[in-house]
């Protein structure tokens, strides 16, 4: 598969909630989801020759928790790690859409 601007899939949100429940049902304990605000994001997007985002499962050994790290990805496909990373997105639970179809209640 091929990096550039136009990478990943657009889906339905049938499918959306057919892939969110079926973790949610899997792993019952795990954190649902992650936010990030635009601000942040777009210090990543707009760094030179960024044509994406990559997003790395982390743990937190402090927190005891998952957590999700965030880099740019430059042109030639690499991460860019000399320049804005990402990382305390806000997690569900706690902080959770009250009325997300994505939840499984």
């Amino acid at each position: 598969m091929e990096i550039n601007r136009d990478s990943s899939d657009v889906i339905t949100l049938d499918q959306a909630i057919e892939y969110t429940h079926a973790f949610q049902e899997n792993n019952p304990g795990a954190i649902k989801s992650f936010f990030a605000g635009s601000n942040k994001l777009n210090l990543i997007l707009e760094q030179e020759n960024c044509i994406g985002i990559r997003i790395y499962n982390g743990y937190d050994a402090t927190s005891g928790k998952n957590n999700l790290v965030l880099v740019g990805v430059d042109i030639q496909g690499e991460d860019i790690t000399q320049g804005v990373i990402l990382e305390n997105l806000s997690p569900c639970p706690n902080i959770c859409p009250q009325y997300s179809v994505l939840i499984k209640l």
